[in-house]
């Protein structure tokens, strides 16, 4: 039976199989099958649900259950004999009371008495004993004796002297050899033949030839040599790291580790229920436990620091586990699987093209530690060992948090959505073939001024996973183009002429390619590149335009060329294009930087387009924030950047400052563009 966790409930599988597939079923969700050991508070920066304590206090009542049978067990059976038959000894002394603290010899104790540097007495031994004692005694004058010295007994002073004397009758009775006072016994042995040479005393020159013989000089170097190895200071013994050790514990061959585990760092292990076993089954990248290299997948937890894990459910064993810091030291049977020797892995940066959040993932194996994140969050994943579910940092989140969370890998994450894809298909109510195409076609049918190159076009039934990404700095003679993006009447052509009105020698725009006959007054190359029809449909086909329509009988386009041609010249190209024409745009060289101009609430996009002269009607409002929240919704995962135009002026120093730091900073783009 696989006992597993969800929403803070524990469930069982009744059929005991054991599975290990993370996908199963979309109409029919699977609980968790792991629980973090510990986890930190806010991994992915959302609040984590609040465990309740009742398991908790149940945990401790047990506790504390058990430590006062063993205070009754240990009154009655594992009394010190010898401190027991002392303190009776005294308490039976009339001589001694509370009056009378001084201890006169008693027949069958030791004539030094309790104050004695020579014994070393254990504190909870001679509480027990007095409380034996206590309650052995039939007077009450001794009782409320014992009573009072217990008193003394519990407090600090008196505890702080009592670990005093123990610590200094240890040392006191510690068998030493003798320590050398001094190692340069052979420096004073010449000052002492020094001074004797003129003397003329008997014992004086008896003193010199002693000092003068060989053997006492070859004693002298023996005991300075002894001695200045004994003098040296004894090194100071280094913190004890983590260790691991095997033994023999009820029969079977187990390891015994020990782990330093701060408060601020998390163990960062999972855990699973296997009938009655405890099962390490996944290792979080960034904790105590994957640092130590000592707690592998697979392992059973018998003892956690002296309790018992085997037989508890994965719950009892995350609040067990919760308050613990320091030395923890595991009891474990090693996993039999043998896995292949470690891989140093790279770190991936992925840009995610997907919202996640594990709270509403009902397959995330272990939600505590599953990262939240949105679309256009970068993700340094650490670690693709479980194909399913990778370990993996946000960007940025790296310095504040710890411990790694999980994310969906990319397979599991494109198989579940073509699971979805296709349960939603199915669920839908038959319709008409006829009425279906038709309502297809009129869509196809809407007229626009551009469209985007029809073999490229945007495939809605793609799935959005992950695009691997890279750092780039533009280099200072070749600056990326500006594609500035929004739905009509969101003001992103006028930030556009904005930009090169104010910095005509900074910002220009790619000139044109049309099919139209040129005017007296146009020049080729400067307001239009004029060429035939034949040639600009040659040059659509082969796909060299970003996009291009027709208007009134012509064709227009914006070539990649154009763009490349004023790049070149060191000035930044201002693209302001239909959402159908980015796909072109990331696939070439160009290396765009592409910011979203989206529309503020109704009442406020009313106010901007009355400046300008504007009286749109409330439905065409409402069409404008509707197709801004389609195009987020389609495209959003392209967008590097989004400025919500709520005023002009302060939409255009947001967009100025987007576009300086590219000249300072180093930006994500797609792995793929550096190739």
């Amino acid at each position: 039976m696989t006992t597993s966790y969800m929403n803070g409930h524990v469930t069982e599988d009744a059929e005991g199989d054991g599975r290990s597939s993370e996908l199963g079923s979309l109409e029919e969700p699977q609980w968790h099958r792991e629980m973090a050991v510990d986890c930190p508070g806010d991994l992915g920066s959302r609040a984590l649900p609040v465990r309740r304590s009742a398991q908790l206090e149940r945990i401790r009542q047990q506790q504390e259950d058990m430590r006062r049978r063993r205070e009754e067990e240990g009154r009655k059976q594992e009394l010190d004999v010898n401190a027991s038959m002392r303190l009776k000894k005294l308490s039976q002394n009339p001589k001694i009371g509370i009056d009378n603290p001084t201890f006169e010899p008693i027949e069958g104790l030791p004539s030094q008495g309790l104050g004695s540097l020579d014994q070393i007495l254990d504190l909870e031994d001679l509480l027990l004993s007095l409380k034996h004692i206590q309650h052995s005694l039939s007077d009450s004058q001794s009782q409320e004796d014992i009573a009072v010295v217990l008193q003394l007994i519990h407090k600090s002073d008196f505890q702080n002297a009592f670990r005093i004397h123990n610590a200094v009758a240890l040392h006191m009775n510690k068998p030493s050899p003798p320590f050398p006072l001094m190692s340069n016994a052979q420096d004073l042995s010449q000052e002492v033949q020094t001074i004797l040479q003129t003397t003329q005393q008997k014992d004086g020159q008896e003193l010199n030839a002693l000092l003068t013989s060989p053997h006492l000089q070859a004693l002298m170097q023996a005991h300075d040599q002894v001695a200045e190895q004994e003098m040296q200071p004894e090194p100071v013994p280094m913190e004890e790291g983590p260790y691991e050790t095997v033994t023999q514990y009820g029969g079977e061959t187990v390891k015994v580790v020990r782990i330093e585990k701060a408060r601020d760092i998390p163990l960062g292990a999972t855990v699973r229920n296997d009938m009655d076993s405890v099962i390490i089954s996944r290792i979080v990248k960034g904790g105590a436990a994957e640092k130590s290299g000592l707690l592998h997948e697979g392992d059973e937890i018998l003892e956690i620091n002296g309790i018992e894990i085997r037989g508890k459910d994965v719950n009892e064993v995350f609040d067990i586990l919760a308050d613990m810091h320091g030395t923890l030291t595991f009891v474990l049977i090693p996993s039999q699987q043998t896995k292949p020797p470690p891989i140093k892995e790279t770190v991936v940066h992925v840009k995610a093209h997907f919202d996640y959040d594990p709270s509403d993932d009902p397959y995330v194996p272990c939600r505590e530690l599953g990262l939240c994140f949105q679309k256009g969050d970068i993700l340094h994943v650490i670690s693709q060992e479980d194909p399913n579910w990778w370990q993996a940092y946000r960007d940025g989140d790296e310095d504040n948090q710890p411990l790694a969370g999980l994310v969906p890998g990319k397979s599991f994450q494109q198989q579940r959505e073509a699971m979805k894809q296709t349960i939603e298909e199915d669920k839908e109510p038959e319709k008409s073939g006829k009425l279906w195409c038709a309502k297809k076609n009129k869509k196809k049918r809407k007229k626009i001024l551009y469209n985007a190159n029809k073999n490229d076009d945007y495939d809605n039934e793609e799935i959005l996973t992950y695009e691997e990404m890279a750092l780039y700095h533009q280099p200072a003679n070749r600056k990326r183009p500006i594609a500035l993006i929004g739905p009509p009447n969101c003001g992103q052509n006028e930030l556009r002429q904005r930009l090169m009105a104010n910095e005509p020698e900074r910002f220009a725009a790619a000139v044109p390619h049309t099919t139209r006959n040129r005017r007296d007054i146009e020049v080729n190359g400067r307001d239009y590149h004029f060429i035939s029809r034949q040639a600009f449909e040659t040059d659509v086909a082969a796909g060299k335009f970003i996009e291009s329509g027709e208007f009134e009988k012509n064709l227009y386009g914006t070539s990649t060329d154009s763009v490349r041609q004023l790049i070149n010249t060191g000035k930044i190209c201002l693209l302001s294009l239909h959402t159908q024409s980015l796909k072109v745009l990331r696939s070439s060289d160009l290396k765009p930087y592409i910011i979203f101009i989206a529309p503020p609430n109704q009442e406020r996009l009313r106010a901007l387009l009355a400046k300008e002269g504007k009286n749109p009607k409330p439905e065409e409002l409402r069409d404008i924030i509707e197709k801004a929240r389609e195009m987020e919704q389609n495209y959003g995962h392209l967008f590097d950047a989004a400025i919500v135009n709520t005023d002009q002026d302060k939409a255009y120093q947001e967009l100025l400052r987007l576009i300086n730091k590219l000249d300072t900073e180093p930006q994500w783009v797609p792995s793929s563009w550096l190739r």
